[in-house]
């Protein structure tokens, strides 16, 4: 019996060991775990629990043009932090950052008996200058810390604004490229870490920890500042002559879809964007407003009817009387009574609407519309900048006669101004149609190196080169004898063509006397390197028309960006064909090493600026040989032999 017992009590202390060893060996693994596994997710919420986060933001990119020129940066403009629980004495730190910040010393108290870990005195005391951070700090008040910060700087202002966008007091992106490429411009946070106790109070034998923020990559456009600055200080005259409700000019490289400039009027200064209505900063026209085109879409027509082998320009004929029945409905010619008996080159030197009606009743609704559509009209081109309209084209199964016809001058469709502008570099580069961009590349910060690069983008081959080429012919006979003649540029080889569109009113009718006037151009006409599309929308005390108003615009800006981008002058090209009051240029003669008594014979057409003392000229501008519009003036520089 008592055998039994001990076996019993054995057995007892057998199952209690092992349920101690279990028990054990569990707390064992347990401590295991948490000490090798979950060791840093406890230090982590531990440092959490003690440590306090001074917040340091990361360098925003800059935006910089395809030359590197700096369009949008930062500067550096610091913040004041308060951390409470460290401030001692509360009252007298209050009043001198108040009297530091300008700020009231009730807002600061305020701020300092907050029950929060860190407090940002704003907003007198948010991104402000260097001096008054430096004024802080020269207090050297416990619980008052600097932290870097910086505000978004754009260095020319309105230039570029609608394309630049603008950042918000966060510096993050709120509109245009902005926000467009916001998760690249924008970097990561990094932070100064201290550590305190469950009173707040600074704990001085734990090390602060440092995190280093990552700046955003840079944005390098491919906006050419000197593209873009002539297209600006156009406009600006623009504006001031014949106060428009608006107007608008694009640039862009018609062999790849560049775009090498983009602005439009109103525009307004991104750095006081509060200061300016929605309806403004939220509108880039060029991209976002849709109207009917008028005669620069018989540029599609064109290439259309060519194209499809329907037209001889040289040896096909038209008569012009003014009008022309479709449908029961007269149709008329902008001029009156016509222009008579015209080849059909003809035709689109005199932007004659009838012609061109009779080009679309060759090709048919359905032709017609298709090569639209292939030219991209009716849909968004791509580009990336937000806001893109599509505009509206006719549905196929509601185009009659009439609509036929209007749609083949510009009537009753609504374009966007870069649909037009890449469906012209289109039907003038061979054909190719692209994707617009802006965005060429992100860089890095530190390197400079490319780390993203966009590359053009293809996206349909329309029509032949050699369709192509006379439609580059024709055009540029359009500039050198007919209604385009103001944008002729002497020395550069030019094609363009004119386009007077009438507005809807809110009776959805068209309006009196309020046109959008637009010229689109390219050149050089033989390898066009720039095409560049202008419209004013209701000029005043003026002749509404685009080749009076518009197209002088884009003569100027084709012939300074050309030579601004290094493109050689040629001699060859067809020769205008001045009218009255034109005048042809006069030819700067060879005055280097006249004597100054002969210069009279010389220069009757010409003004002279003389500089320097001497009885002979040493050096003149512009050079000989150049040609310059009658009544110029000619610098003169004179000295001895």
């Amino acid at each position: 019996m008592k055998r039994i017992t001990n076996i019993k009590v054995q057995r007892r202390i057998v199952t209690v060991f092992l349920f101690a060893l279990i028990i054990m060996a569990v707390i064992v693994i347990r401590l295991g775990y948490v000490q090798f596994i979950w060791s840093d997710f406890l230090i982590a919420e531990a440092e959490d629990l003690w440590s306090r986060d001074i917040v340091f933001e990361p360098e925003r990119g800059k935006i910089i043009d395809t030359n590197e020129e700096v369009l949008a940066e930062n500067v550096s403009a610091p913040t004041v932090m308060v951390v409470p629980r460290q401030v001692t004495e509360a009252e007298q730190t209050a009043r001198q950052l108040a009297n530091v910040l300008d700020m009231s010393y009730e807002d600061v108290l305020e701020a300092i008996h907050k029950n929060e870990r860190i407090v940002i005195l704003q907003p007198e005391g948010r991104k402000i200058s260097e001096e008054k951070a430096m004024a802080v700090q020269m207090l050297d008040l416990e619980g008052i810390y600097i932290a870097e910060d910086s505000i978004r700087h754009y260095p020319n202002g309105a230039y570029l604004s609608h394309v630049l966008g603008f950042s918000g007091i966060d510096n993050q992106g709120l509109t245009g490229l902005e926000l467009m490429y916001e998760e690249m411009l924008s970097g990561t946070e990094g932070s100064l870490s201290f550590y305190s106790d469950a009173k707040g109070k600074r704990m001085p034998q734990m090390a602060d920890k440092y995190t280093p923020p990552e700046d955003g990559y840079d944005l390098q456009l491919t906006i050419d500042s000197r593209v873009q600055t002539i297209i600006e200080r156009e406009l600006d005259i623009a504006e001031e002559k014949y106060n428009p409700d608006g107007a608008i000019a694009i640039a862009v490289n018609p062999k790849d879809g560049s775009i090498l400039g983009m602005s439009s009027r109103p525009n307004f200064d991104p750095a006081n964007y509060q200061d300016i209505s929605a309806d403004v900063y939220n509108r880039n026209l060029p991209i976002w407003s849709t109207y009917e085109p008028g005669s620069t879409f018989k540029i599609i027509t064109l290439a259309a009817a060519l194209e499809e082998g329907l037209v001889d320009l040289e040896n096909d004929e038209y008569v012009d009387d003014g009008d022309i029945e479709v449908g029961g409905t007269h149709l008329h010619c902008w001029k009156s009574g016509g222009h008579g008996h015209q080849t059909f080159l003809e035709v689109v030197q005199n932007s004659c609407n009838p012609g061109f009606i009779v080009l679309g009743q060759k090709l048919g609704k359905e032709r017609l519309f298709s090569y639209i559509e292939d030219f991209g009209f009716g849909q968004k081109t791509g580009v990336d900048l937000q806001g893109e309209a599509t505009g509206i084209l006719f549905d196929l199964d509601n185009v009659g006669p009439v609509e036929l016809a209007t749609t083949a001058f510009g009537q009753g469709v609504s374009v966007t101004p870069i649909q037009q502008v890449m469906a012209v570099s289109a039907a003038v580069n061979g054909g190719y149609l692209y994707e617009p961009y802006v965005a060429k590349a992100f860089l890095d910060p530190v390197t400079g190196d490319a780390v993203n690069t966009t590359e053009p983008v293809l996206k349909n081959r329309i029509i032949s080169a050699d369709t192509s080429k006379e439609v580059r012919e024709a055009l540029e006979s359009v500039v050198a004898l007919g209604t385009g003649r103001s944008a002729y540029v002497d020395g550069y080889r030019v094609g363009g063509k004119t386009g007077t569109a009438q507005k809807v009113g809110e009776d959805g009718k068209y309006m009196e006397n309020n046109h959008i006037v637009s010229f689109i151009g390219f050149a050089p006409a033989d390898d066009p390197e720039i095409v560049v599309y202008v419209a004013v929308d209701n000029p005043k005390d003026v002749v509404q028309f685009g080749g009076v108003v518009a197209a002088p615009i884009v003569g100027t800006v084709i012939e300074d960006s050309l030579r601004a981008l290094g493109v050689p002058k040629q001699d060859d090209g067809i020769e205008k064909d001045y009218q009255w009051p034109e005048s042809p240029p006069v030819e700067v003669p060879d005055l280097v090493g006249l004597n100054k008594s002969e210069l009279q014979q010389y220069l009757v057409s010409l003004e002279v600026d003389v500089v320097g003392e001497g009885d002979y000229i040493i050096d003149q501008a512009p050079a000989a040989g150049e040609k310059v519009q009658e009544g110029s003036k000619i610098r003169l520089v004179l000295g001895n032999k």
